[in-house]
């Protein structure tokens, strides 16, 4: 009966999403046809395939030597600035971090300011975003402009008077009572918005929500654990490396109810393949971080998705890391290629570049696992990823036991683990070119120690329970590398090293050129060998993704420099102050002792702030935009 009624359920959400069909398949075609325009910028990441590739080629790796800074903008905000401005037509859009303010500016008129948004949020909302106040961006569909806002309400604006169309409230409160947060950026998928939600460090179980592109009506929302009805996971048809999922998927690898706070929040990046109607994306860690805690797979954490848009019905799923012991969220993007050679046959696949320091390469129809490998050779944790179908373990790393936390259990320091928690790449997406056929990707190059303790959960509480500190590798010097990746063989093709990571998004342009920016705060352009062309430092680290656009018959790069984000917390929250750092674990740990005050600065910011410390001595806080060109 219950399955009767779930179908019947299905069936009807169905119809209602195909009513008014012909209105939404138009904005959706739309948003195709504007972003296979090269002049405009109209996406976060380009394009639906997340492929951060621009067509314009005015800019070369001949002439990028002379770029020159055109003009600039501040945003008048001092935190993590993620993410990059929207262009379409003559005008910007320029977003900042808490309090999530934007601004449309006339290009035409020295980027004279159009109009301005600035949401009034409750200042308590700071207090429960884990890595820094930043936003990822903003999204365009059908004349609107639509932002995710700190306290979870997702607005969307006239774009040509940023006036209010609609207001939802995403989360459950906006008061951040529940650990809720918004943080990444939407995506318009036909007459849809996709948000996700952030908040894994409090405990709350991640969903992607679906709203009505017309009027914000919530149209499906798909959680990543729980009972079916609440995942929408088809038991007989959803599958996970081809086998169906059974029922309840979300339940079962959970002791008792521990799902209802297992997270797998949604923070990262939303893909969409028009073709396959297929929405892709990844969900984060597993609630708490100490392991001990929560025994079980964790299903579905630490997952790649793929749903279909109309309904959220999950096609395919795959967890990269069951039983996540070490923070490994998979919520980076999926950038998905036609026609790739792999093995021996041409594949549309899925590419995606996960924390945990594994490259997959998947067909995006089936979920059928094509590539697995490290593309970081520091990488210690696991030597590998199962890839024979006839295993027991097939598709799930192998854990190396002196690196599992799980093992050596609570109050233990497991030392050496590689890569640290923000992963060998974090939420920075990477760029393809299909010039090359290569990924060039932004990666930390960091270890760390792992100490898991128990913690106890509490609504709007943190609820984390390890300590942690980062480090460079054994024997290394830097901290990141900026790589080109073959992502049929699962090889670096090269890698350039840099003193910091790399926690810019970066951009390839048909003039074969790849640009990124730098913790430091310089903007960076390399040629397809990795060649260094050209620098320029910003007035602060650059967190932010590098963009291009065309105005006036002229190639332009963009980027907005703020230091912050992960990396950057140290800077960005003041956490270097022995005062600050000991309030921080106040608030986070639960009472418990973290030692000196070396040690107490050292892993505040969840470790980051002593790996990063040195940041402060080139770079510091600030919020602006830059746009080079070539000269007159």
């Amino acid at each position: 009966m219950r399955v009767l009624a779930k179908t019947a359920y299905l069936l009807t959400t169905a119809a209602l999403m195909s009513f008014g069909a012909v209105h939404m398949t138009s904005a959706n075609e739309e948003l195709i046809k504007m972003a296979e325009n090269p002049k405009d910028w109209v996406m976060q990441t380009g394009d639906y395939a997340n492929t951060r590739f621009s067509k314009l080629n005015q800019i070369t790796k001949d002439n990028v030597k002379n770029l020159q800074v055109k003009w600039s903008f501040s945003t008048g905000v001092l935190r993590g600035h993620e993410g990059g401005p929207l262009i379409i037509g003559d005008v910007m859009y320029v977003h900042a971090p808490f309090p999530n303010t934007v601004y449309a500016l006339d290009l035409n008129n020295d980027g004279k300011i159009l109009w301005k948004y600035e949401p009034k949020q409750d200042p308590n909302v700071i207090g429960i975003m884990c890595c820094d106040t930043v936003n990822r961006g903003v999204a365009y569909g059908d004349g609107k402009i639509i932002l995710n806002q700190a306290d979870t309400t997702v607005v969307a604006l006239d774009a040509k008077t940023g006036k209010v169309v609609w207001s939802v409230k995403n989360g459950e409160q906006t008061d951040g009572g529940k650990g809720e947060s918004g943080t990444s950026a939407p995506v318009v998928v036909k007459d849809k918005v996709l948000v996700g939600v952030s908040g894994a460090e409090f405990g709350v179980r991640g969903w992607l929500a679906a709203y009505n592109l017309a009027d914000g009506k919530l149209a499906w929302k798909a959680y990543s654990e729980g009972p079916d009805a609440d995942t929408l996971i088809d038991p007989e048809k959803t599958t996970h490396l081809g086998k169906p999922v059974g029922k309840d998927s979300g339940m079962n690898t959970w002791e008792g109810e521990q799902w209802k706070t297992g997270s797998g929040t949604t923070w990262g990046w939303y893909s969409y393949d028009p073709k396959l109607n297929l929405v892709y994306y990844g969900t984060g860690n597993p609630s708490t971080w100490n392991p001990v805690q929560r025994p079980g797979d964790n299903r579905w954490s630490m997952t790649i998705m793929a749903r279909d848009a109309d309904t959220g019905v999950a096609k395919w799923l795959y967890q990269m890391t069951p039983h996540d012991e070490w923070d490994f969220d998979g919520i980076n993007e999926m950038i998905l290629v036609d026609g790739m050679e792999v093995n021996g046959a041409k594949r549309d696949v899925l590419v995606h570049f996960d924390r945990n320091g594994f490259a997959y390469t998947m067909d995006r129809a089936t979920g059928e696992l094509l590539v697995a490998k490290k593309y970081d050779p520091a990488v210690n944790w696991a030597t590998e990823v199962n890839m024979d179908p006839s295993s027991d373990q097939y598709g799930r790393p192998q854990v190396v036991a002196k690196y599992s936390t799980q093992q050596n259990g609570e109050d233990t320091n497991t030392t050496g683990i590689c890569p640290a928690a923000l992963g060998t790449k974090d939420q920075q997406p990477a760029a393809y070119s299909p010039k090359t056929g290569l990924f060039y990707v932004p990666t930390n190059h960091v270890c760390m120690d792992y100490e898991p303790y128990k913690v106890s959960y509490t609504a709007g509480q943190p609820y984390v329970g390890a300590t942690v500190s980062m480090y460079p590798p054994p024997g290394a010097d830097h901290m990141g590398n900026f790589i080109a990746w073959d992502a049929a063989k699962g090889e670096i093709v090269w890698s350039k090293p840099e003193k910091f990571s790399v926690w810019s998004g970066a951009l390839a342009t048909d003039g074969d050129v790849v640009f990124y920016g730098t913790l430091e705060g310089y903007i960076k352009a390399v040629d397809h060998d990795g060649n260094e062309l050209y620098k320029f430092k910003t007035p602060s680290g650059i967190i932010g993704n590098v963009t291009a656009y065309e105005h006036g018959g002229k190639q332009y790069i963009a980027v907005l420099s703020g230091v912050g984000g992960w990396a950057g917390i140290g800077l960005a929250g003041g956490l270097l102050s022995p005062e600050n750092a000991a309030a921080w674990h106040g608030a986070v740990d639960q009472g418990r002792a973290q030692g000196d005050e070396t040690a107490v600065v050292g892993t505040a910011g969840l470790g980051a702030v002593g790996g990063y410390a040195a940041l402060a001595d080139y770079t510091t806080l600030g919020g602006q935009l830059t746009v080079f060109g070539l000269p007159d």
